[in-house]
């Protein structure tokens, strides 16, 4: 009975050594495995603004960060307050990068208040009419430059007066950020000796 035993073993393990055999004998040799090339992606097309050297459209590298789109407008401007936004956020495409200017701090001089960037004679009133004011006026306010100065003006000529305040934000290009910076220095009041 051993002997049997011992026969069927035997047979059983050269059949196991010759599948073995044949196995590494028919495996092709020195050939690596190909693996397909990750898919490329296009650039992310990102519209950078507010606060930074050359606002505009840039197309940055998949994987960007919002510090990157800053980084291909030229970077910040001195004015620019980088606290309020997140600049390691992942870019999208299609996505608007709004750098917001700093707050301009309010000098107590006496008892009338000095505002930076404005003249005294902006100051006697308050606050600017931004039915009346001027080009320079307007230019004057935190995070107003003369292209959204100009586009205040051109709003007023072809939609009349602003009721309100926060109607300012129907102007292009000034969002809730601009207006909250903007909102203790500005009025509505008509205009006066008939203008």
């Amino acid at each position: 009975m051993r002997k049997l035993w011992g026969i069927a073993f035997g047979v059983v393990c050269g059949f196991l050594g010759a599948g073995l055999l044949l196995l590494a004998t028919n495996r092709p040799r020195g050939e690596s495995i190909q693996l397909s090339p990750p898919p490329t992606r296009a650039p992310l097309v990102v519209h950078v603004t507010g606060a930074v050297v050359s606002p505009g459209v840039y197309f940055l590298e998949y994987g960007s960060r919002v510090k990157d789109a800053i980084a291909a407008s030229g970077g910040l401007e001195i004015e620019a307050d980088a606290s309020l936004i997140n600049l390691a956020m992942p870019v999208e495409d299609g996505m608007q990068v709004w750098v917001p200017y700093k707050v301009e701090k309010i000098v107590e001089s006496g008892a009338s208040t000095i505002i930076p960037g404005q003249s005294t004679t902006e100051i006697g009133g308050g606050k600017i009419n931004i039915n009346t004011a001027s080009q320079g006026e307007l230019e004057s306010l935190s995070g107003i430059g003369p292209v959204r100065a100009k586009a205040v003006i051109e709003y007023r000529l072809e939609h009349g007066p602003f009721r309100e305040i926060e109607d300012i934000q129907n102007v292009s290009g000034i969002g809730p950020v601009t207006f909250e910076n903007i909102k203790f220095f500005i009025t509505v009041t008509g205009p006066s000796d008939g203008q």
